[in-house]
């Protein structure tokens, strides 16, 4: 049974992401999972975020309204959204966790994927499988998987990357969509060689989640700092420059670790930062980033 709170939650980012994808973000995710080498069935009126190369340029002249050719996918499209429920995903400053930010934006990928007829579903990790919840379609489904999203409590704290994407590899039927939602604050070695392998399979793209505080700690002098992970507590000086640079310069490391084995494995990836508007950005990087047909 749902208590009032969660139900009043759940309509609201229900009623939020059917607005977004209804929009401009539905044109982006077509342009990207169902742009080319589809079959012809109308054409409709333009709607922001729509792939300008599917412009029907005889009819938009006719009529004066942009119009867009329509396709029908040759194949049915799965798409799995791997959730990092790791304990580093409790931490937030802008009013919400990160593992609240990456239930929203969670949704809106399920809701898109359903309304362009494709299946969704959810693999909640963390150095095991959490929850599973296979692709399927409809509003019923859809409306579980955001309940799941907001109410599921992970058991574990560390991260396995590597773990999840090997299951998802074994699960999914080949050329499905795998979205990953992590902060991706473990290194690469993790998850490096399990990437690789399923990007050749499958259409793989990370959103990588942020949090103001975690790129730069402001100087506020001797602080007890825990790895949300590991429970470590550590008594740092944030005001010594010494410490401050090797904060800095420990995060570059692992930043360009992570970025050479995205850019190794061939998958696109883009940050949001909880205290941004993330729908252009996303907008931005589905309507760039092509994705692998079959």
């Amino acid at each position: 049974m749902l208590n009032a709170n969660l139900l009043r939650t759940i309509r609201r980012i229900e009623y939020r992401t059917r607005r977004l994808v209804t929009s401009s973000f539905t044109g982006a995710y077509r342009s990207r999972y169902r742009g080319q080498g589809m079959s012809f069935v109308s054409v409709r009126p333009y709607v922001p975020g729509d792939d300008i190369r599917a412009i029907d340029w005889k009819i938009t002249a006719r009529t004066s309204i942009p119009h867009i050719r329509q396709y029908v996918a040759e194949r049915e499209l799965s798409l799995m959204i791997l959730i990092d429920g790791s304990a580093s995903l409790m931490f937030g400053t802008q009013e919400r966790q990160k593992r609240e930010y990456a239930a929203e934006l969670g949704a809106i990928l399920a809701y898109s994927a359903i309304f362009n007829n494709d299946k969704a579903g959810i693999m909640i990790f963390t150095d095991h499988l959490e929850h599973y919840v296979a692709p399927a379609k409809g509003r019923k489904h859809i409306l579980r998987l955001l309940q799941d999203l907001l109410t599921y409590t992970p058991k574990g704290t560390n991260t396995d990357l590597g773990a999840a994407l090997r299951t998802a590899n074994r699960v999914l039927p080949q050329h499905s969509i795998i979205i990953m939602l992590s902060d991706f604050l473990v290194p690469p070695e993790n998850y490096a060689k399990e990437l690789a392998i399923v990007a050749q399979r499958h259409d793989v793209a990370a959103i990588m989640l942020t949090d103001p505080m975690e790129e730069v700690i402001p100087s506020v002098g001797l602080l007890h700092v825990q790895d949300s992970e590991t429970g470590d507590v550590h008594l740092v000086d944030t005001a010594s420059k010494k410490w401050q640079k090797a904060f800095a310069q420990q995060r570059t490391t692992l930043q360009t670790a992570r970025d050479d084995a995205f850019k190794r494995a061939g998958v696109p990836t883009v940050a949001l930062s909880q205290d941004a508007d993330y729908i252009p950005t996303l907008i931005r990087f589905f309507g760039q980033s092509v994705g692998k047909q079959s």
